[in-house]
């Protein structure tokens, strides 16, 4: 996708981009990101970490770096979406279904919200549990197609996908590193977790 290599592109690039940039007036508005772009930039700066994937394999193959860097190989995982279980079935991970026995969580999300970085999720990946129930390290898997412009847009899309049930335990997980500020108060009472995202490109 040309946008993350445009993102993660070469410093020659990212020069000319803040000359122009450089060469705009004050007055002038802002020059509106790409929703796929903004999200990046603020999903980063919550503390999260993004592997960008072109397949599955690709996916599969950095779910396995991902284990290895972290020395998680003696570690249980937890997978309570079964669609997703099926799905990784053939990667043999060390599962779990004992939330106690786990200390990472894959799931999947809602969607990825790009005017906070954050990541809208439902009953539909974690059922009823709280986000401090669950394992402090997760892994995400999503999809470029998931990235929605704000809450509202990815609230109704929600409704349009489960015309019949409405998913229930509605939140979003924004904190991907724990905060050392005392006085950070738009944190007080968020889960703060550690965080991967598997990005697949699917447009």
């Amino acid at each position: 996708m040309s946008l993350f290599k445009k993102f993660f592109g070469s410093k020659s690039d990212q020069t000319e981009s803040d000359i122009k940039a450089s060469e705009r007036g004050k007055y002038m508005p802002e020059i509106k990101l790409p929703i796929d772009e903004k999200f990046t930039i603020n999903f980063k700066a919550n503390g999260g970490k993004f592997l960008y994937c072109d397949s599955l394999d690709e996916v599969f193959e950095n779910l396995y770096n991902i284990i290895e860097e972290n020395k998680w190989e003696e570690k249980k995982i937890i997978i309570l979406d079964k669609n997703l279980k099926d799905k990784f079935k053939e990667a043999n991970l060390d599962c779990t279904n004992s939330i106690d026995d786990a200390s990472i969580f894959l799931t999947t999300c809602e969607n990825l919200i790009a005017n906070d970085g954050s990541l809208l999720i439902s009953s539909n990946q974690i059922f009823e549990k709280k986000l401090p129930e669950l394992p402090v390290n997760f892994i995400v898997y999503a999809t470029t197609s998931q990235i929605t412009e704000n809450i509202g847009e990815g609230l109704r899309g929600i409704k349009s996908k489960n015309k019949q049930k409405i998913p229930t335990n509605i939140t979003t997980i924004k904190h991907f590193k724990s905060s050392t500020d005392e006085k950070d108060f738009l944190s007080y009472g968020s889960s703060s977790k550690n965080l991967y995202l598997l990005l697949l490109e699917d447009l």
